[in-house]
């Protein structure tokens, strides 16, 4: 007997969606079962029809656990710090025997969109094996999403032009202290845009580990501010420009967060590193062609054929900042972008912790200080968490 045609997996349909949608609000918000009423005496003992689950619902059916936070962070910290290696390698060797600098930023950013975006691709295509009784998730599963890619892929990208210009026109510290305070304006937008509400426990927390951050890194010595090129003074165009670079950051991190949130179980970690850095491949490389003023990428190219030992070091740099994504977007998915960004402006301060252990270095009271009101902040929020959790299982049991 003839086997039909078999579905696209990566189509889904209107019913598709709304099965999602669905079993995604189910298992966000249980709801205790009531069984029908009785006829002639006897209760209905009809089973409800077994549906199939989706990739999605099925990724979500587990709540997310301290273990999986410390993977990711050690993820994101050791990726991020042999990335932030090749990146300063790159930008400040002489290469060959003219002694010339790799300053192709562009070319760079196009190079790591379409490393992450083909490891995202590969990452759904392993978690897709793993359950081969469910659907592949789609890379592009709704317009809405699409567009959502799109926002988020041209203010990430602006982000960064934005802090290079602003540190010609400000000086260093008032940079690091402004970088050091990126989780209010993700909040603010929050707020803002997407209307969204916290518990009050949760803004003491972003003040803290703000201030804390802030306070390590102003007392992180003179070393830091000699070893970075930045204005003698800050002028207001240049704090301006800042005001732009922490607006687009924001946007970035709150649309993300504001899509796992709202679009109904069909987008994953996987999924949105695919799919968003696709969308910046395009845009990135778009821009390197068409651009009348620039002959960036046909420099670039000619460098490495000069220089064929930059190739290796941009391949290993691309290579990290995409496996160091598969563990930003999971993050994000499991925990929010609050969690993903006090991660991301704490890693320097765990760093130099971790080298105060293995190495002997000494903080200044002061870091001290700082290292205090970060911990203080995570440990109260751990803490309020905690309660919370217990307070729905005594409820629940009620």
């Amino acid at each position: 007997m003839a086997r039909g045609k078999q579905p696209n997996p990566r189509q889904l349909s209107t019913e598709d969606i709304a099965q999602h949608t669905a079993e995604t609000q189910a298992l966000r918000s249980p709801t205790k079962s009531t069984p029908s009423s009785p006829i002639n005496g006897v209760a209905d003992q009809v089973k409800p029809r077994q549906r199939r689950r989706s990739f999605v619902s099925e990724e979500i059916s587990s709540h997310p656990t301290v273990v999986e936070l410390v993977i990711c962070v050690a993820g994101i910290y050791i990726s991020f710090l042999t990335w932030a290696l090749l990146q300063e390698r790159i930008t400040t060797t002489p290469y060959g025997p003219n002694k010339r600098r790799f300053k192709f930023h562009l070319v760079l950013l196009t190079v790591q969109s379409v490393f992450a975006s083909a490891i995202g691709y590969l990452y759904i295509l392993y978690t897709a094996r793993q359950h081969p009784t469910l659907p592949r998730p789609p890379i592009f599963p709704t317009r809405t999403i699409a567009g959502f890619y799109l926002l988020i892929a041209v203010t990430s990208s602006l982000a960064a032009p934005f802090g290079y210009a602003a540190l010609s026109h400000i000086d260093y510290i008032t940079f690091i202290l402004a970088k050091s305070c990126k989780l209010l304006p993700v909040m603010l937008l929050h707020l803002t845009l997407y209307q969204r509400r916290y518990p009050v426990y949760k803004y003491i927390v972003v003040l803290l580990v703000t201030a804390g951050v802030a306070v390590f890194t102003l007392h992180n010595g003179a070393a830091g501010a000699k070893k970075h090129k930045g204005g003698e003074t800050s002028s207001l165009y240049g704090l301006l420009l800042l005001g732009i670079n922490l607006l687009l950051d924001g946007v970035t991190n709150s649309t993300q967060d504001h899509m796992f949130a709202t679009s109904g179980g069909l987008v994953t970690g996987p999924q949105m590193q695919c799919g968003l850095n696709l969308v910046s491949s395009v845009l990135t490389a778009g821009w390197l062609m068409v651009n009348p003023w620039s002959s960036e990428l046909v420099d670039a190219v000619g460098f490495m054929r000069e220089n064929p030992g930059v190739a290796g070091d941009v391949v290993g740099f691309a290579l990290c900042g995409a496996i160091g994504q598969v563990f930003i977007f999971y993050t994000l998915s499991r925990f929010g972008s609050l969690t993903l960004v006090t991660v991301t402006v704490t890693r320097k301060m765990f760093s130099m912790i971790l080298s105060v252990v293995a190495f002997g270095h000494r903080l200044t009271p002061m870091q001290w200080l700082g290292v205090g009101l970060v911990f203080g902040g995570i440990g109260g929020e751990a803490e309020m968490k905690r309660r919370e959790k217990k307070a729905k299982m005594v409820k629940k049991k009620e």
